[in-house]
């Protein structure tokens, strides 16, 4: 669950505890830092030892703060780590002629406004994140349908196809056989199999 909503959204802070239903949320961190997720990020967990804390500032983390706590507290370390989160996540992004407003979740194609349904607007900015690099099909259900869930039998097709069609032509957006998607900016990166248009 956890894993859905960052990837779906933009946050100006992530509070987060060390066991989450998505497991342990030091390896979620630092597998977000190693994709460029640069919100802040505090632990707020029952987990209180010195080597505890160490870990959790080690694997990304601005702040640690053990339970139980004052809620004063808890707002102003929000605060002052939300303040120094220079490296939040752009609140736009830009591929080639497509520009993604994440903060009002719409699509903008040579001045268009694209009509996108929330999963497909989801599917696009995930693609878009790694622009010109290829998406596994696992890593993109995981990011926006879920990890414990699998879509129904074909609505991943079926989002494809209607991203497809939305975007126009010519469509930016690439199935690679046996590899995943792709938002083309430029040269694709981790695609040296046949493309599908």
């Amino acid at each position: 669950m956890a894993e859905s909503f960052v990837r779906s959204y933009v946050y100006d802070a992530l509070i987060l505890d060390r066991l989450l239903p998505d497991g342990d949320a030091l390896v979620l961190l630092r597998r977000w830092r190693g994709e460029g997720l640069g919100a802040p990020a505090l632990f707020l967990t029952a987990c209180d030892q010195v080597d505890d804390r160490i870990e959790g500032l080690a694997s990304g983390a601005d702040d640690y703060l053990i339970k139980p706590f004052s809620m004063d507290e808890l707002m102003a370390r929000i605060a002052a780590i939300a303040r120094r989160g220079g490296s939040i996540r752009p609140t736009r992004l830009r591929v080639g002629d497509l520009e993604i407003d994440l903060g009002r979740r719409e699509v903008h194609r040579r001045g268009v406004l694209l009509p996108l349904r929330p999963k497909e607007f989801a599917v696009l900015q995930r693609l878009a994140e790694r622009a010109g690099r290829v998406v596994s099909r696992s890593e993109l259900i995981a990011g926006c349908w879920g990890e414990d869930r699998e879509p129904a039998s074909n609505a991943e097709e079926a989002v494809m196809a209607a991203l497809r069609r939305k975007l126009g032509d010519p469509s930016p957006l690439r199935m690679v056989r046996g590899a995943g998607y792709a938002l083309e900016d430029g040269p694709l990166e981790g695609g040296d199999g046949p493309q599908a248009p």
